[in-house]
């Protein structure tokens, strides 16, 4: 018998697209650990250069010392046990594991990862963590530039009240509070700025199944892309 009829059949690649606040960190995170699959949290590495820009002193709007910065930093993700922070960052071997997540760096990672050498610096790393299958990745552009060939691909989606909702229980843990109506004003001004960019625009992959999360909970939605995994398998053979 031929060695390559004996070979494990790839994993499948689970790709969740959608708005900021709808839920894709935890979703993606609760399917990779009922799949036994990797968890990559594509947002952290942008946060991460965010981080390293503002550490510099480098102007936000610099975009080709930030293209140049992105293509110099070793950014690294580990899996944490921790349910706040599931992801271990690292940036030149540096853990800034909760320094991204301050509002300070959350203003500037959307007009920074529009940058086109950042994107294309990202995208090439990302690709290079999921070629093997396996995986779970969700961001705003995963479906359409990052793995336009996923094996599942989900647009995860909800109403700005509903993200801004979860968005302070989230901060509310944190210790870092924001006025409800800001929350939704930043929600739906991040919303137009990802839709609206030049440069990997969030937009639904055309062969996405969008999934609007509001009247749902995340065990619910993480179910439902369980699922629809399983269905992928079986229609690959």
């Amino acid at each position: 018998m031929s060695n390559l009829s004996c070979a494990p059949a790839r994993l499948l690649t689970i790709a969740i697209d959608g708005p900021a606040g709808a839920g894709k960190s935890t979703v993606a995170r609760g399917v990779a650990a009922r799949l036994g699959y990797t968890y990559l949290d594509t947002g952290a590495m942008y946060r991460a250069l965010a981080w390293a820009t503002l550490n510099r002193g480098i102007d936000p709007t610099d975009h080709a010392t930030i293209g140049a910065l992105a293509r110099q930093l070793d950014i690294r993700l580990q899996p944490a046990d921790s349910e706040l922070h599931p992801t271990r960052v690292f940036v030149d071997g540096i853990e800034i594991t909760h320094e991204i997540r301050t509002p300070e760096i959350s203003a500037i990672t959307s007009p920074i990862s529009a940058i086109p050498e950042v994107r294309t610096t990202m995208v090439a790393l990302q690709q290079e963590m999921g070629a093997r299958g396996g995986i779970v990745m969700e961001g705003r552009d995963i479906g359409t530039v990052v793995f336009p060939n996923a094996d599942v691909k989900v647009f995860l989606t909800a109403s700005s009240h509903r993200r801004a909702e979860r968005r302070a229980a989230e901060l509310e843990v944190r210790g870092t509070p924001i006025p409800f109506a800001q929350l939704v004003r930043d929600i739906e001004e991040r919303d137009q700025r990802d839709s609206g960019r030049d440069v990997a625009p969030m937009v639904p992959a055309a062969d996405a199944v969008i999934l609007d999360s509001d009247s749902l909970s995340a065990d619910d939605v993480v179910q439902q892309i369980v699922h629809w995994h399983r269905e992928a398998e079986q229609r690959r053979g």
